[in-house]
């Protein structure tokens, strides 16, 4: 089951105690996933479509909660694709039917039809701050999603009509939520990609346990992302020293052949047998094996000028200095 499924699963559980949250959720899940039936005979129907039983069942709720005649669930499965069962919940004709055309801009309060209801927001229902984290907790389970949080955070709400993600955007600005809206299939979908934005969301809408989920991974994936920052920084510094370990290393092999190390002053001679000994320490490590008490910036002036009396020694015989474009190369 995914993560956006199981997130699904748990705020379906939520059954709100206030009528008007109640409204504002039913109203946010007919926005999303409702279709209005019109018939001569039967009069206007209102029906939810879903392919999740749990939100099927807290739509089913609801309409036992809001209407005097609860809707009735039928279920039939698809016959393409992944074959998921699909589930609506019809209301039957009912003054509480109205209500809700009224509150979604259907209709006027004198019963007529609203021909320009697609640009319409149900803002009246939506003035407490319990009422707008109700409807876009209907919002997500009518048509949101979100992706695993082990990969790319990104949290989304789909909705048909432009003018309703704007105004969820802007229920979403309320809470400190800051929402993107992009056109995709001439759909417009209200999206989130930061992680603390979603966690806010997951926190405003009661998805408390989707919440502790996503905390818990986006910990693991921060200790991960530590960990290997901080090996890729140890093996630079592996590979840096080694580099430079090398080219002193050369220096003392050109010392060795074109004039013998022991012709060296002895403090110079001293650091160039602790080096050929010990190619893989750093600095430090080398002026801890001195015998005499010297610092490390000691050692790297000791290697350096190795450098430069090697390069001395080629020009004089007839060749490139090699070492001093690597004085660069250092080590910890």
């Amino acid at each position: 089951m995914s993560f956006s499924s199981q997130t699904k699963n748990q705020i379906s559980q939520l059954i709100s105690h206030n009528h008007c949250c109640q409204m504002a959720e039913f109203l946010a899940l007919t926005k999303t996933d409702g279709v209005i039936s019109i018939n001569s005979s039967v009069g206007v129907t209102l029906k939810i479509v879903t392919e999740n039983v749990a939100v099927a069942k807290k739509i089913f709720k609801l309409t036992k909660e809001l209407f005097d005649r609860p809707g009735e669930v039928t279920v039939f499965r698809k016959n393409r694709l992944k074959k998921n069962n699909v589930y609506t919940v019809e209301i039957p004709p009912q003054p509480g039917v109205d209500e809700i055309m009224i509150h979604l801009g259907l209709k006027d309060r004198d019963g007529r039809w609203n021909n320009r209801f697609r640009g319409s927001f149900p803002s009246e229902v939506l003035q407490k701050d319990c009422c707008k984290r109700a409807y876009l907790r209907g919002a997500f389970l009518g048509s949101g999603s979100m992706n695993n949080p082990e990969g790319a955070y990104h949290l989304e709400i789909v909705s048909s009509y432009q003018s309703h993600a704007e105004e969820m955007r802007k229920l979403l600005d309320h809470f400190g939520i800051h929402a993107k809206i992009c056109l995709r299939k001439n759909k417009y979908v209200l999206y989130l990609k930061d992680g603390d934005q979603i966690v806010e969301f997951l926190t405003h809408i009661g998805a408390h346990q989707a919440l502790l989920a996503f905390e818990n991974e986006r910990i693991r994936k921060d200790l991960c992302n530590n960990i290997n920052r901080q090996r890729n920084f140890d093996m630079a510094n592996v590979n840096k020293t080694v580099a430079a370990s090398e080219q002193q290393r050369r220096a003392i092999e050109i010392i060795e052949e074109k004039m013998g190390l022991d012709k060296l002053p002895k403090h110079l001679q001293d650091v160039a047998e602790l080096r050929m000994e010990y190619p893989e320490m750093g600095l430090a490590e080398l002026a801890e094996m001195a015998d005499e008490s010297i610092s490390k910036s000691g050692i790297r002036h000791r290697l350096k000028k190795l450098q430069s009396i090697a390069d001395e020694l080629l020009v004089n015989a007839g060749q490139e200095p090699v070492f001093s474009p690597m004085e660069k190369h250092d080590t910890k």
